[in-house]
This record gives structure tokens, C-alpha cells and sequence, in this order.
């Protein structure tokens, strides 16, 4: 339940962000609410999961292509990142930009 809760908050803020209009490239509204409904799941995800910071990692989709960018503190937690985006319903690919920091700045 409070993962339905976090992904419909984000879900909102992401259309409140960025309203209704269709980027370009994009070929209609449609595919819009499907990329905000894939972003809106990968971040679901990594909120489920403890072994990925949903708050460090940033999710962004254009045409069904998940970029993922921000930082892990491990190469496992980049590759786990991934991982979940890819395993997300209608994802055609990932580009994984996390930068890998250990330490704290």
C-alpha cells in the first residue's frame, strides 16, 4: 500500500512538473501517460527495494527507453538498478548514466 501511495504521488508530480504536452519525438499523448506510467513504475521498484536508493538515482523515459542517472555507492547497486527498470512491464531498453561513488561529499 505505501508503494501504491509513493508511485501515485510521484505520478502526479511528474504531470504537475511537466503538464499534458507531448515532448518531441514523441508521437502522441498516449505515449506521454505510457512513459510517465513506466517512470512512475521503475520508481515504485527501486522504492520496494532497500538495496536501491530511489532517491539517489533519477528515472526519466522517452519512447519506452528508461534512463536511469544519479549515484550508487556500489557497482551492484548500478547494475541492480538496471536490472528492476528492465524487469518493468513495456521498458524497451535502459541506458544506465549512475555514476558509481564511494564515500560521502
Amino acid at each position: 500500500m505505501k508503494t501504491l501511495i509513493l508511485a501515485s504521488m510521484i505520478a502526479i508530480g511528474s504531470l504537475a512538473a511537466t503538464g499534458c504536452a507531448v515532448t518531441s519525438g514523441q508521437s502522441s499523448v498516449g505515449q506521454y501517460v505510457d512513459d510517465a506510467t513506466i517512470t512512475t513504475r521503475v520508481k515504485a521498484r527501486f522504492a520496494d527495494d532497500r538495496r536501491v536508493s530511489a532517491m539517489r538515482i533519477g528515472v526519466e523515459t522517452l519512447n519506452g527507453t528508461v534512463q536511469l542517472s544519479g549515484f550508487a555507492t556500489t557497482q551492484a547497486e548500478k547494475d541492480l538498478a538496471s536490472s528492476i527498470a528492465r524487469a518493468v512491464p513495456d521498458v524497451r531498453a535502459v541506458t544506465n548514466n549512475i555514476v558509481v561513488r564511494s564515500g560521502t561529499n
